[in-house]
């Protein structure tokens, strides 16, 4: 992150500089995160992020109305971007189980420490909220989906369970996260999860 927020000036946007309602929205996610990747989710709130993006109160309750709205945000901008580095992954890669496998765990090890400790700090507040954790669940399922249809073709005539898929995404998680902290390397986190998703697809014939 940048010296901006031990030196707020050097940042900040002036109040005279209009941006566009999409451009604002994207300067206000990004200063979310550097907010979040110096003092933690905790840091986070719309008073504070007014202040670290140097505009007005009312323009960012315009456009999160509230803090669970503004951490929804946060996960829905982190999932645009897994899924977009996932879509081109498979679309690059060739038509094997393993390679499909591998970029499904790659991509999702690679998304989640690219984000480093910010990510898991926003789904423990998604946890924290029965509104929030709908968002997450609604991201969840659109991610196994998106492997269910990936894994498809190789699977035995009865398909993947539903109960496997999840399972599959707490082993994603779990490793990710361990990866972030230190506990395993990124390479062990991809390597395992891959070993999980083949095992996953040979239960199922």
């Amino acid at each position: 992150m940048s010296n901006s927020l031990h030196d707020p000036a050097a940042c900040k946007v002036s109040p005279r500089r209009r941006l566009s309602r999409e451009k604002r929205l994207r300067q206000l996610l990004s200063v979310s995160w550097e907010l979040i990747s110096v003092e933690g989710t905790d840091a986070l709130t719309l008073g504070r992020l007014a202040k670290e993006a140097g505009i007005t109160k009312p323009v960012v309750y315009d456009h999160f109305g509230t803090r669970n709205g503004l951490l929804a945000a946060l996960y829905q901008d982190f999932d645009l971007r897994q899924t977009a580095i996932i879509d081109a992954a498979i679309a690059a890669s060739s038509p094997s189980l393993k390679d499909k496998a591998g970029v499904i765990a790659s991509s999702y090890v690679e998304c989640v420490l690219t984000q480093g400790r910010e990510i898991p700090g926003v789904l423990a507040a998604l946890n924290g909220s029965m509104e929030l954790a709908t968002v997450k669940r609604q991201y969840q399922q659109i991610f196994i989906e998106k492997c269910h249809k990936i894994l498809a073709p190789f699977a035995g005539a009865q398909g993947i369970s539903s109960a496997s898929l999840w399972a599959m995404l707490g082993a994603a998680d779990a490793l990710s996260h361990a990866a972030v902290v230190g506990d395993i390397s990124e390479q062990q986190a991809r390597n395992e999860l891959f070993e999980t998703i083949l095992a996953m697809v040979k239960r199922s014939k």
